[in-house]
């Protein structure tokens, strides 16, 4: 036995490990997301067996993701939780479509500014969202709504005994958290988040805290298929723009998440189009199912890879960990107590904003640090979909920017021709910068312009210098020269 399975061991203690780090973030990515709990555990439980089984990357792990919790939240909110069954199974199919397609390596040419402002804001908005459930009260529906009326929210807290014990409870889970690192290595072999979750548990039990807890529904009742009816959803503009969003959004963060788990081994490298197509698979059963959707999640492939897993092994048996125990100890969850899965989440939150990258992009790329805060705060004013769109467009911008290096010399030796020599890649983007210097050549005197150092000429400067050439030979001495390739 242990000769057919070398790794059994290793990869059966690691299962356990990361099985204890994916259950309270399976339930409190669900309740952040506005669905029953159980829901979180089949997402993770499909993302353990089935996408966990395929090939792709041998030792990342897949779930519900606090990445897409703000996207899901919105979706649900506004199209209900039938239709979100809709969603993901479409994006399980535009995954497993790109995979097959081989577009899943072209993910790795996203903008890591735009992916990292993408995280920033999502990150943003779920400790601002999470912060009004700590405190037991109601969010605001907008980002920048939930920013704003933190305050007062707070400031109500205080004067309300409820509310206060939820949000000190809430705070004392972050607490654990942060404290948990500099615990005795004995102690740590429990994981943070269970250690957290588990001690708050058991503070609200033995004090009686009058806080909210989690709604137990059953595992069988909380899944619900969409119905043949609701496809007709696709239909909707705003359904399709969500669908485009999830599947930019969880191929991404999954893609990104595999290059970061191949740093942390010497085992085989992502496979990043088959991966793509495991993470699809395991979204379009989650969509079959009405789950949510998955990625790949870092902080569970972390967890994985430093319990010591070798093979793909583990995740499936993370997998058949979950799935006994929403089928064996479901109640369980009745007694976790909301403000606990929030703080998880405000913690999971802070750790998606990369402070320190944003601090060395200003120092050393001042350009792309701009473009992670301005994607960031897109989305909390406006919308993920279309903060992630305008981060995209204003990389392709920079990009173009960059690329459209153009350098002009002018050479007048007081007597004779001036001539002005152009090289480099002339777009229309340094239009201003040729027509202003072209302009700014003396009339009374001969010009010779040559073209011949350029690597690129767009219509739009070739036709802005045909017409300076042509101003410029009616009103000189002489006919402008002009020398190309």
């Amino acid at each position: 036995m242990m000769t057919k399975y070398p790794h059994l061991r290793q990869d059966f203690a690691a299962s356990l490990v990361v099985f204890l780090v994916a259950l309270p973030l399976c339930v409190g990515v669900a309740v952040a997301s506005g669905v029953p709990a159980e829901l979180g555990l089949v997402t993770g439980i499909v993302g353990g067996i089935v996408t966990g089984l395929m090939r792709g990357s041998s030792l990342q792990v897949s779930g519900p993701a606090a990445g897409l919790t703000v996207l899901v939240f919105e979706a649900v909110q506004k199209f209900g939780l039938p239709v979100l069954g809709v969603i993901v199974l479409a994006t399980g199919l535009l995954q497993i479509l790109m995979g097959t397609l081989k577009l899943g390596r072209w993910f790795r040419a996203i903008s890591v500014s735009v992916v990292e402002g993408m995280l920033a804001g999502i990150g943003l908005v779920l400790i601002a969202g999470q912060l009004y459930a700590m405190a037991d009260t109601k969010a605001p529906a907008s980002g920048l709504g939930k920013i704003a009326g933190l305050p007062g929210a707070l400031a109500d807290a205080v004067g309300n005994t409820g509310a206060l014990a939820s949000l000190g409870l809430g705070f004392a889970t972050i607490a654990v958290l942060v404290l948990w690192k500099h615990m005795p290595a004995k102690v740590r072999t429990v994981p943070g988040p269970l250690a957290a979750v588990g001690l708050a548990t058991l503070a609200a039990l033995a004090f009686s805290m009058p806080v909210a807890t989690v709604e137990v529904h059953g595992l069988v009742d909380s899944v619900q298929p969409p119905s043949f009816g609701q496809f007709g959803e696709l239909a909707n503009v705003g359904v399709l723009a969500t669908i485009v969003a999830f599947t930019l959004i969880a191929s991404a963060e999954s893609l990104f998440s595999a290059a970061a788990v191949d740093r942390m081994h010497d085992g085989p490298r992502t496979e990043y189009d088959k991966e793509l197509v495991a993470q699809g698979t395991g979204n379009a059963l989650c969509g079959a199912l009405g789950a949510l959707p998955m990625t790949a999640v870092i902080v569970r492939s972390s967890a994985n890879v430093q319990a010591g897993a070798r093979t793909k092994a583990s995740r499936v048996m993370h997998g058949v960990w979950l799935l006994l125990f929403a089928a064996l100890l479901p109640g369980v969850l009745a007694y976790i107590p909301i403000p606990a899965l929030a703080g998880i989440l405000v913690y999971s939150g802070f750790k998606l904003i990369p402070v320190r990258a944003i601090v060395e992009l200003w120092r050393e790329h001042r350009g792309e640090a701009l473009i992670l805060v301005v994607t960031a705060v897109s989305i909390v004013a406006v919308s993920m979909f279309e903060g992630v769109l305008i981060g995209l467009a204003l990389a392709v911008a920079k990009t173009a920017w960059e690329a459209s290096h153009l350098k002009l010399e002018v050479i007048d030796k007081g007597a004779g021709p001036v001539q002005a020599y152009l090289s480099g890649n002339a777009t229309f983007l340094r239009l201003p910068k040729i027509l202003d210097s072209l302009e700014s050549l003396p009339q009374d005197r001969p010009v010779e312009l040559d073209l011949s150092g350029l690597h690129h000429l767009d219509h739009a400067c070739r036709t802005a210098l045909e017409n300076w050439a042509e101003r410029h030979s009616a009103v000189g001495t002489e006919p402008v020269r002009v020398t190309a390739r």
